[in-house]
C-alpha cells in the first residue's frame, strides 16, 4: 500500500487576471479551487494512474471538510485527523502580469494529535511506501519527518521525502528511498550555483553520499536527473507543451516516478513516467489526467550518463 502525509494542506484559489492593481478592485478572468498540498497532489496523481493509495494528514474547519469531500469525490482513500481547533488554511494565487502568492498559515496540530498521526503510521508493513511531502506548520519541529523516518526504520518500508532544506537534509542518515529537490533548492541546500548539469550531478551525488538511496532532480525546462542506488545516472527530456500551471508539476513526477517504478521494477521507466506525468501536469490548468500522462510519455526520452 502506498501513504502519503500532507502535514500542512490547503485549499488553493487561483486566480487569473489581465493585471494586478494594488489598492483597487480587481476583477478576474479566472478563477479555480482545488485541494492544494504536496501529499495530497501525489496521491490525486497515483489514484490518476491506478494506484490505491491512503492520504495521511492533518485537517481543520470548513476548508478541512472541503479537502475531505473533494478527495473522496475524485474517489480517493482519505485518513485525516480532524483538529478541534483552527481551519485548514487557504493559499491564494494570483496569476496576473507577474505570479503572486498570499498563504495562509494552518492551524496549530497539538501533541494529542501528532500521536494519532503516529498511531497511524505504526500500522504499516513490509513493503508499503510512505510519501513525506511539503511543508510542515511552524508549529512543529523540522526534526519530524526524520522522527517518523526513525519509528519506522526497522520495517522494509519505502519511504519517499520531497521536502527542504533542514527537513531533507535531517533524514539522508536514515536513508530514505527518494529525494525529490529541484535544481534551485540544490542551490539553496549547498549554497552554491549551479552553471550546468554537470555541476547539478555533483551536487546530487552528495546527496546520496549523505545517505539518499536515489537522488532525483527536477530542471524545468531541462527536464530531470536520476542517480539512482546503482550509481547509474539518467537525464530525461521534457515533452512539448505550453507551461500553464507549474503548481504540482514536482508532486507528479514523484507519483509517476513511484508508479513507474512498481510497475516495471526499472529506474530509467520510472524516470519516463515520472517526467510524462510533471510536464503533463505543468501543461494542464489542473493535475494532469492519466490520458495525458501517456500522451507524452512517448516524447520523453532518456539518456544515461
Amino acid at each position: 500500500m502506498i501513504y502519503t502525509v500532507t502535514l500542512n494542506p490547503s485549499i488553493d484559489y487561483v486566480v487569473k487576471l489581465d493585471d494586478l492593481r494594488t489598492g483597487e478592485v480587481n476583477r478576474t478572468n479566472e478563477e479555480y479551487v482545488y485541494p492544494g498540498g504536496k501529499g495530497i497532489n501525489v496521491s490525486l496523481i497515483l489514484n490518476e494512474l491506478g494506484y490505491n493509495n491512503k492520504a495521511l494528514g492533518f485537517v481543520g474547519g470548513f476548508t478541512g471538510t472541503y479537502i475531505k469531500d473533494t478527495l473522496r469525490h475524485k474517489g480517493l482513500e482519505e485518513d485525516f485527523i480532524n483538529l478541534e481547533n483552527g481551519f485548514t488554511r487557504i493559499n491564494v494565487k494570483v496569476k496576473s502580469s507577474n505570479e503572486t502568492e498570499i498563504n495562509g498559515q494552518g492551524p496549530i496540530i497539538n501533541e494529542m494529535a501528532l500521536n494519532e498521526l503516529y498511531t497511524k503510521l505504526d500500522k504499516l508493513e513490509e513493503n508499503d511506501v510512505l510519501v513525506l511531502a511539503g511543508s510542515i506548520p511552524n508549529t512543529l519541529d523540522s526534526s519530524l519527518y526524520e522522527n517518523i523516518m526513525k519509528r519506522l526504520e526497522n520495517k522494509n518500508i519505502k519511504i519517499v521525502v520531497d521536502a527542504t532544506k533542514d527537513l531533507l537534509m535531517n533524514v539522508l542518515k536514515h536513508k530514505p528511498f527518494l529525494i525529490k529537490p529541484n535544481n534551485h533548492e540544490l542551490e539553496d541546500l549547498f549554497n552554491v550555483k549551479l552553471g550546468n548539469i554537470d555541476d547539478i550531478i555533483v551536487y546530487a551525488n552528495k546527496l546520496k553520499e549523505m545517505g539518499a538511496k536515489n537522488v532525483l532532480v527536477s530542471m524545468g525546462k531541462d527536464g530531470a536527473l536520476l542517480i539512482s542506488e546503482n550509481g547509474e545516472i539518467f537525464v530525461s527530456n521534457v515533452a512539448n507543451g505550453e507551461v500553464k500551471n507549474s503548481v504540482g508539476a514536482g508532486d507528479s513526477m514523484v507519483a509517476g516516478f513511484i508508479a513507474g517504478y512498481l510497475e516495471s521494477n526499472s529506474y530509467e521507466k520510472a524516470l519516463q513516467l515520472g517526467a510524462a506525468s510533471g510536464g503533463a501536469t505543468a501543461f494542464s490548468n489542473d493535475l494532469a489526467n492519466k490520458e495525458y500522462i501517456y500522451k507524452l510519455i512517448d516524447e520523453i526520452k532518456i539518456e544515461r550518463r
